[in-house]
This record gives C-alpha cells, structure tokens and sequence, in this order.
C-alpha cells in the first residue's frame, strides 16, 4: 500500500517538475527579454546572455533527462511488482493524452477493453508439485499427528515406511 502511494507521488512529482521546468523557461526568456529592450549595453553582452542562458538550459535539460530516466526506473519496478502482478495497471502521460495499459483483457471492465492491441496471452500448464515435496509435507502432517497423539507410535511407523517407500 506504501508503494503504491509512493509511485502515485513518484509520477505526479515528475509531472510537476516538468511543469515548473517549462513555466522556468518561459520566465527567464522574460527576463532576457526585458533585459534587451530596457537596460543600455545590454548588446554589448548579447553573446554572455546568449551563452549563459543556453547553459541554464542545458543544465536543466540535463536535470530532467535524470529525473525521468529514475522515473523510468520506478515504473519498471512497479510493472515487476507482485502485488500488481495479477491487477491491469494503466499509466498515463501529459493528463491522459497518452496511456498506456498493462494486464490481460479479462481484467478489464466490459466497457473498459483495450481495443486497439488485442493481445492473446499464452496460459502456462499448471505445473505438477514435485514428489519429494510432497513427501515431506505429508510427513510433517504425520509428526504433527504424532504430537497431538492424534495417532499411534506405531500408526506413525507404518504411515512413514508407506510414505517413503512410494
């Protein structure tokens, strides 16, 4: 339930950040702006500005491409997850002008199928238990039996030289 809340801030602060990265954008072409038109000498320095600011862009370029690449991350655990290991799982970008969505078609209301990739999962055999295994919980359930006095000691016996000889 911590994970989950986690990943649903994770996204929602990344979608933020970027929000703010582009409003931070806009305010300082303002500010070069308002610098050029109102303050004298500013041409003499047109190349500093110029350079200064292709170098906060840069710099927060390269602040949000690590955001996202440990986003990325985050999502990629999140599909590994095994509590959302057998829940559809929908991930959107730009306030839903694009999704995506995880799961087989079962898992998804009648009105809510995925239409355009119909995807035909392969179903897995059920797999047969292994006969040692079952051996060893059969004789714990006998040792268990015993300890209650549920059975005999020799009940016990018999039961355990069956058990083992199949």
């Amino acid at each position: 339930m911590a994970r989950e809340k986690k990943e649903d801030g994770g996204i929602l602060k990344g979608i933020f950040a970027g929000y703010l990265i582009l409003v931070l954008h806009a305010l300082l072409m303002l500010v070069v702006a308002l610098l050029v038109v109102f303050l004298r000498g500013v041409v003499e320095y047109m190349l500093w500005i110029f350079l200064g600011g292709v170098a906060l862009i840069g710099l927060s370029a390269y602040l949000f491409y690590r955001r996202i690449k440990k986003g990325a991350l985050n999502i990629g655990g999140a599909l590994n997850d095994p509590s959302l290991r057998d829940r559809p799982l929908e991930i959107s970008f730009l306030g839903g002008l694009a999704s995506v969505r995880f799961g087989r078609p079962g898992q998804f209301s009648e009105g809510d199928q995925p239409r355009a990739i119909e995807s035909r999962l392969v179903e897995e055999a059920p797999r047969l238990e292994d006969p040692e295994a079952m051996r060893r919980r059969e004789l714990a359930r006998l040792v268990l039996m015993l300890e209650r006095e549920l059975i005999t000691q020799e009940e016990y016996d018999k039961l355990k030289q069956d058990l083992l000889k199949n």
